[in-house]
Parts: structure tokens; sequence; C-alpha cells
């Protein structure tokens, strides 16, 4: 079965060659109980270490099953010593992490077994050695006679062919050395057992064979095997391979490191220092970055990309108002003229752009497109007014849009002479952005998305507009309406503002009463009435005449008309920068298109699109008819004179205003004068991107557009605008980014800092675990999975690092925002994004595996039987 062949070993140790074996020749039995006896020093634990595979011989042969073991790798000698081999060590060598019944199973764990099937076998071998009752305990739980049973029972459970016993009573009490005995000699009835012991006594009382070494060689063999001739040496034998499965390194790590609880936290906890501080700046960032996309959010929808139906190109202007195009000079004694204003005059004529927003609005609405996939809300103008009249006219009209405020002090005049004036200018709407009449009213169109509406404003009493006819109250941050609002809104009486103007035009100090508190129930139900531009007419003797002057017809018409109420209240929260309403009144955009709809249906408006050539104000035709300047009532008729000579002055007057009227009258003119407009042609188009990001695709998106006009040969339906905002603030999130970058980076070197004691760490539990080692290349552990144990114990330790890193980060957000809040009232919610988070402990398990490939390696390269004496 086993046949020792001139087995020689040499060890050298500081450049001196010793001999610890001298060419031993033996053969066994396959059962059989050899005891070996020697002095201290004699070779008996070298020959014992290279029958069971742990050391190897430096010339000679080991026969196993008659075949040699002269080419074997170490994956051979791993399989032999787990299938073929098992060890009785003096001090037991019981890994002291591990319970009694997992101590016994590792051995089965590495050839494969199932569990099931490892655990039947590790309780039954406990209970041959009588150890059932103590399977669930630790080793320094037991005495040393149960701790040497514990370690007769893992040599067992295995059902190996040869027992290697070094000392297995040197530590034991005479009766407990007695029932080991007892046990060895039961199992050598079917087993080899080849034992090692410095006391004859025992060797001679239960040893069926002695033999004896003195200075590496045999002196006496109490009963040899008879040579018959040397056996035929066959090839060379082979074994299963053992493979211990990653699941039970895991454990074996995890068990070692729970025994040493507070010095794995402490480590999880240094390394996991770089992965907060990666963790935190990330976090910052992000919250930073969420701040930032609303404030883009919100001044986007306070500054959206505006396309007028005219507009001049605004980066011609701006570079021919900055003389971006001087000339250079070699004199530079001398000082040069620029012509900036020429320069303004011919971009001012000549840069006036004509978009078709028909086409547009159509493109928009109808095709799948950037423009609509990154806006927040796309906003249709038209050529219209919302006229508003407060619906209580008991007491008097009250208009409340367009507001009649500074109309009442006299500031009117200056509106209509600053419009008139920028109405010289072609594109000056692009220019102003919007009229100054606009800027004074209060009623505003809410934006048609009401996420983003909900997003920056809080709603303080009542709901959100649902039907057409419903209007909401906007008050700013601090629940503040301007007197201005209170007197367009006919809450307080324009009348004393009139009054105070007249005081302090006469050196008077006056103020009006003005109430400086409101409940939220005087605003909620507030009625107002809308008409329509056609209201103003009616149709007298066949035309239609305006009776915008008529109080007693306004007030009918005001009685009649349809009802707007405000059914809510709505503050700009906290956290909005800017928004795409200051104050006032919010209505929704089915407002306006109710308008819009019923101002086409009305009679004057069908009259006249009936009429195309017909001035519907006059009765004449589009152009004038009769020539003023050459009136003369000699031409007239008799039947003109008598009709001329029945009418009273004032008739006679309104006729001639009508003629006058007429001169410079239009189709379309009259029909924008009605508020009958094409709900498919706006006059300018407002975008309001999502943010900078959303905003440069939709600039990507018109550009787009105008490409596939240019490809239908349509180039007269390209766009040009005006961006308002420009970049003004694209570059913040750029800066923020390089921030992070930058810190991420200074910080990562912590990271390297943290690999390094990881590595270092682990090779501490290297040498704490040497002797663990040997234990497991003893029972057949291979190399490989010595590396995997303790790549395991580094993925471990990677792993709580990681999530450590992580938990601590998420619990400092909460005392980070609190601090960023009270120190600048912004709430910005740092936090740590959920994908940042896995990538982060995946790299601190990535690192710290990267950290333990040398101590695993060093671990792996250990003389089995070198760390076997480790204490």
């Amino acid at each position: 079965m086993l046949e020792l062949r001139n087995i020689k070993k040499t060890y050298v140790t500081g450049g001196e060659k010793v001999e610890a074996l001298k060419g031993i020749n033996l053969k066994f039995r396959e059962s059989e109980f050899v005891s070996i006896l020697g002095q201290s020093g004699c070779g008996k634990t070298t020959l014992l270490n290279i029958i069971g595979g742990l050391d190897r011989y430096t010339s000679g042969d080991l026969i196993i099953n008659g075949k040699s073991t002269k080419d074997f790798k170490d994956r051979d000698w791993d399989s032999y010593r787990n299938y073929s081999v098992g060890f009785i060590f003096q001090s037991y060598n019981l890994i002291g992490h591990q319970t009694v019944l997992s101590n016994v199973e590792l051995a089965l764990t590495i050839s494969g077994v199932s569990k099931s099937e490892r655990r039947e076998r590790a309780i039954k071998a406990l209970e041959e050695v009588g150890l059932k009752d103590q399977i669930h305990k630790k080793p320094n739980q037991l005495s040393g006679g149960q701790m040497q049973r514990v370690a007769i029972a893992r040599a067992l459970v295995n059902n190996p062919d040869i027992i290697l016993a070094d000392e297995p009573t040197g530590a034991l009490d005479t009766k407990t050395s007695v029932q080991v005995m007892e046990i060895l000699k039961k199992i050598s009835k079917d087993k080899l057992i080849v034992m090692v012991t410095h006391n004859s006594d025992l060797a001679e009382n239960y040893s069926n064979r002695i033999i004896k070494i003195l200075d590496g060689k045999i002196t006496e063999d109490s009963n040899p095997i008879e040579e018959k001739g040397k056996g035929k040496v066959e090839e060379k034998a082979k074994y299963r391979r053992t493979s211990m499965k990653l699941l039970t390194a895991f454990r074996l790590s995890l068990n070692n490191l729970l025994t040493k609880k507070g010095r794995t936290i402490l480590t999880a906890f240094a390394g996991s220092i770089g992965i907060i501080g990666i963790a935190l700046i990330l976090a910052i960032s992000t919250g930073v970055k969420s701040y930032i996309d609303k404030v883009e959010e919100d001044t986007l929808s306070s500054y959206p990309i505006e396309i007028q139906d005219a507009t001049i190109d605004m980066g011609s202007l701006m570079s021919a108002m900055m003389d971006e195009n001087g000339n250079e000079h070699e004199d530079m004694n001398k000082i040069y003229s620029t012509t900036i204003m020429n320069d303004i005059i011919n971009t001012i004529s000549s840069e006036v752009e004509t978009n078709n927003l028909n086409e547009l609005k159509k493109y928009i609405d109808n095709t799948d497109n950037d423009i609509k996939k990154y806006s927040n809300a796309i906003q249709y103008g038209y050529n219209l007014n919302l006229n508003l009249y407060n619906a209580d006219t008991s007491e008097k009209i009250i208009q409340v849009n367009p507001s009649t405020v500074l109309e009442s002090i006299g500031m009117q005049q200056l509106i209509d002479s600053q419009n008139a004036a920028m109405g010289q200018i072609p594109g000056a709407s692009a220019m102003s952005g919007m009229s100054m009449a606009s800027r004074v009213n209060i009623w505003t169109e809410m934006l048609d998305n009401q996420e983003l509406l909900e997003s920056q404003y809080d709603l303080l009493d009542g709901r959100w507009p649902e039907k057409y006819n419903e209007v909401v109250l906007i008050v700013d941050e601090n629940n503040n309406i301007s007197d201005y609002t209170l007197y367009t809104l006919g809450l307080e009486n324009q009348d004393d503002l009139r009054e105070t103007i007249k005081r302090l035009q006469n050196g008077e100090k006056f103020e009006p009463n003005i109430k400086k508190e409101f409940s939220f129930d005087d605003f909620i139900g507030l009625k107002y009435k809308v008409l329509l531009n056609s209201d103003y007419f009616s149709k007298e003797n066949g035309v239609w005449i305006d009776k915008s002057k008529d109080a007693q017809f306004i007030k009918n018409k005001v009685n009649n008309a349809e009802e707007i109420s405000v059914v809510g209240i709505i503050k700009q929260n906290d956290q909005t920068v800017a928004s795409s309403m200051q104050g006032g009144i919010g209505y929704t955009k089915e407002l306006k298109e109710y308008v819009i709809e019923k101002s086409n249906q009305a009679e004057i408006v069908l009259e006249q699109k009936q009429n195309p050539n017909v001035n519907v104000f006059s009765g004449l035709f589009f152009p004038v008819e009769i020539n003023l300047s050459k009136f003369d009532m000699q031409s007239l008729t008799e039947e003109q004179k008598m009709m001329m000579a029945n009418l009273s002055a004032e008739e006679i007057s309104a006729l001639m205003n009508a003629y006058s009227d007429n001169s410079n009258a239009t189709y379309d003119g009259n029909l924008q004068r009605l508020g009958a407009v094409d709900i498919n042609t706006p006059s300018s188009i407002r975008i309001y991107p999502k943010d900078f990001d959303s905003k440069k695709k939709i600039e990507e998106g018109i550009e787009e557009y105008n490409q596939i006009q240019k490809d239908k040969g349509q180039e007269d339906n390209t766009i040009t605008y005006s961006d308002i905002v420009g970049t003004m603030i694209s570059s913040v999130s750029r800066i923020i980014d390089i921030i992070s970058y930058v810190l991420i980076a200074f910080v990562a070197i912590s990271l390297i800092v943290s690999s390094i004691m990881i590595a270092i760490i682990t090779y501490i539990s290297v040498l704490e675990r040497t002797k663990e080692i040997g234990i497991l290349r003893a029972i057949g552990t291979s190399k490989k999975d010595i590396r995997r144990i303790f790549n395991a114990e580094t993925i471990i330790e990677g792993l709580i690092a990681g999530l450590l890193g992580i938990g601590i980060t998420v619990l400092l957000t909460i005392p980070i925002n609190a601090g960023i809040y009270k120190v600048t009232d912004v709430a910005i919610k740092t936090r740590v994004p959920l994908g940042a988070g896995i990538i982060l402990v995946l790299l601190s398990i990535v690192l710290t595996t990267i950290a333990g490939l040398i101590p695993s390696k060093m671990a792996s390269k250990k003389d089995p039987v070198v760390a076997l004496r480790s204490e």
C-alpha cells in the first residue's frame, strides 16, 4: 500500500546542509498500528510529514498503491492529503473561530461533498469519538482530551487510508492518553496508523509494530515486511482534485473577522474614510447641481426662448454697439473714430427678419421633435387683449385689465408715447421683449405645466384652476401683494390716487388710506367679467359703431359677460429663485383660447370675414372710396345733397370721421382690432426649457427645423430668434463639475492610503492565521484555495468599508442639509445618488481586493510544515 524507497531529506540552514533522513526504506501494511520512536531531532516527524505529503523528500521515491509520487505537483499532494491521509497533531490544530462541527466538516468541504452529506458524516465521526453533544461548541470550550478527539474525528471523516498521529498524547494526562490510544487501536483494525511518540510504554501497549530511528536512519523494525523483491512501480498516482467552494472561503473569512469584531470595524472604518470623502463630495455636488438645475428651470421660466413674428439679429446689433469690428492702427499717437451709429442703423434697417410662426407651430404640435421634448411648456402669444372688469357695476365700472391705474395718475400718455416711439423701429418688439403696457398689467397667463407651477408655488388657500373661467391670486414669498395690484383689482379706490396727486402738486403731504392686511376670504371668490373686443361695437344704420365711451352700454355688456372667479391663492415658495409670474392674477391658456374662439364667432367678425372688401366700421370699401381732400358739395347728386341737408352737425361730423378712419383701415387691421386671430398663427412663441442642457437641445431642434425647411426649398420658413438669457449661468454646472472632480481627485489619495492599510491589516491577518493556513494545507487545501480565503477576507472588508462609508455619509447629509439651510436659507438637498453609492461600494471592494492580492499570495506560499509549528 505505502512504500518508502531510499528516502532522503536534506535541509539548507544558514548556508549549511543538514541531512534529516538518510536513505529510509519502509513498507507499510494496509492496516496496522505503527509507532515510530526516537529522540528529538532524529527525523521521525520529518518522516511522518513526508509520508503525509506535507514535506517533500529530496531524493528517493514514495510509492502509493504501487504508483510513484516523483512527478507529483502541488495539486496532486493536496488531493493525496485530502483523500488518503488524516492528521492528528499533538497540539490538536483546530481552527479556533470554527465550531466543532465545522472543524470536522472542513475536509469534506474541500472534497466537494454536499452540505447535507458532510453534516451527516461529520456528526457520525464525532459520535464515534463520543462528542455528538458538543458539535456547536468552539474549541476553546473543550478540554484537551475532547479537542484531541475532535482532531481524530476530523482525521477520520473523509475515510482516509492512512492516519498520521504526531505525539497525539503529548499534551494529555495519563487517563485521557489511554482513551485516545484506545480509539486509535480500534481504528487500526481497518486503517494504517503511523504514530510518532516519545512514550515507549504506549507504543508497546497499543501498536503492533515499532520502528526506531536514530540520526535519520532506521535502527530497528519490530515487524518488518519481508522483502520479496521490489515491486513494479506503475505510472504516477492520480487523485481527484480538491476545490474549496467560494462560499466556504467567505464563511471561513467571515467567521475569522467576527472573532475580531472591534478590529474589523475599525479597519472597515479606516477603509471607509476615502469612500466617505468621495461620497460627501458627490452628495454635496448632487445637491448643489439639483439646486442649480432648479435655478436654471426657474430662471428659464422667467426668460424663455422667445420667437417673434418679426425680430432683429441681436448678435449683430450687440456687435455693432460694442464696435467689435473696430480696426487696429499702427500710429497709436492719434485718435480714430468708428461708425457705430451707422452700423446700428444699418443693422436695425437690414437685419429685421420675419418668421413664419404658423409653419413652426404646426411642426412643434404635429411632429416628434426636440423642441417639444426638452421644454417645460410652450406658450403661444397673440395680438390679443383680455378686457376684464370688476363684476360689481353697482357703483361704477372698473376695468382691471388692461390696467387703468397709471392712467388715473396721468402716466398713460407717457406709456403711449414710449410705445409709439418703439413702434417706429422695425422689429422693436424683439428688442423690448414686451411692451410697456404688458409690464404694468397684473393678469398673466400661467405656464401650461402644472407640475412646474406646483414646484414654484405653494397653494395657500383654495385650489388650482380647473376650468377656463377660474384664476388664482399670486402673492410673493412673504404673502405680500402690491397696492398697485389692489388698485388694479378694484379693491382700493383709484380716485384716492388722483386726490393724492393733486395734493402733492399743491405741496401737501397725503397718503391714501390703504388696508394693510387681508384674509384669504377677501380674495377667494372675487368675480370679474371678460369682454371681447367685438363687445365694444354695436350695429346701427348698417355700420358698427364703437360704443366703448358709452358707460351704460358697457355696463350692460359687463353684466351679461362671462364671469371669471378667483378660486385659489398661491405664493412663490422659498426655493424658487425666479418664476414665470411675479404677482397679480394668473389665468390659464384655456381662457385665452376661449376668448379667441368667442371672438372669431362674434357677429361683427363673421360679417367682416364674409365681406373682406368692405370696412364694417364705415360701410366703405377698402381702400377709401372718397378722397376727402377733394371733397366738394357741388359734386354731389341732388339725392345726396338732400340726405346731407337732413343730417345734424354731429352726424355730419361722425360721417366725416368715418371717411377719415376708413382712409387708413385694412381688412387685417380690422380683424386684429376685433380680437379675431388665427389660433394657428401666433404672433410670438415662448419656449420654456427644462434646464440649460435642454435649452441647447431646443436650439438644436430649431436648427433642425430650419434645415428641414431649407431642404424643402422653403428658406422663407426658417426661424431667427432672440435668446434673452444666453449663457448667463450656463457654465455654473460645468464649474461645479470641475470642482467636484478636483476634490474627488484629492480625496482619492485617501482611498490609496486606505488600500495600503487594508493590505497591511491583511498581512497581519496572514501572520495571525499562519497556523490555520498549515491546518488547511494539512487537510488538502490548495494554494489557490488559501489565496481565495484571504481574498474573500479583503472583499468582505471592502464591502463593510463601502457600506459603512455610504451609511455614514447618508447620516452626515442630515446635519449638512440643516446647516446649509440655517446659514443660507436655501434648502440644498445633499444626497448620495443610488448609482454612485453602488459604484463606490464596488470600488471599495475592488481596491481592497487588489490591496490583498500580495498578502494572500504570501499566505498561499507558506510552507505547511513551518506554518503548523507557528503559534
